[in-house]
């Protein structure tokens, strides 16, 4: 898949947007890779002005709809880090089978590194309205049902759905109005 065509051209919005890990594999199936996810976005929040208004992880990609003063700064930061940190993680654990797909799937013209987490681009798409943005959000939280993992959105531990519902969650969300 080549460099992606979408661009961040109002920093004033929030953007919905997609990480895929390289060729779907699953690597969020252990709680300390997701732990890495969830660190970074935390971080980010923290140190550059992130703001969250939904997220959910999956085994092999995530959705989150954010907003920043630098949203692809801030999107190849998470991923540059996530995926040193993911890699280093795998390394640690031996996981040998993960680790030769990545090097396997791995774009010939990165030649900087022996293997590669994400697929290029995080596809960001800008929320220009409130109904768009209850849609994007009710996608996210719906993604693990639709997916047969779980019965109700709130039930996924690694989604904001919990906190729309009142409960505690795993990050700071910011809830749009309409919710």
């Amino acid at each position: 898949m080549g460099r992606s065509r979408y661009k961040i051209y109002d920093s004033s919005y929030p953007y919905f947007i997609t990480c895929t890990i390289l060729h779907w594999i699953p690597i969020f199936t252990r709680p300390q890779t997701v732990e890495i996810v969830i660190d970074c976005l935390k971080y980010l929040q923290d140190n550059s002005g992130l703001t969250i208004y939904s997220f959910v992880i999956l085994e092999n990609h995530l959705h989150l709809i954010v907003k920043s003063d630098d949203v692809s700064n801030d999107m190849t930061r998470f991923k540059s880090f996530t995926a040193r940190s993911i890699i280093d993680y795998l390394q640690k654990q031996n996981a040998k089978s993960i680790l030769d797909q990545l090097k396997f799937y791995k774009i010939a013209h990165k030649t900087d590194r022996e293997l590669q987490l994400w697929q290029e681009g995080f596809q960001p798409k800008q929320i220009q309205n409130a109904d768009m943005m209850i849609e994007r959000v009710n996608y996210i939280h719906n993604n693990p049902v639709k997916r047969g993992y779980v019965d109700n959105p709130e039930h996924w531990r690694y989604s904001s759905a919990r906190i729309y519902a009142g409960e505690s969650g795993m990050l700071d969300i910011e809830i749009p109005d309409g919710f």
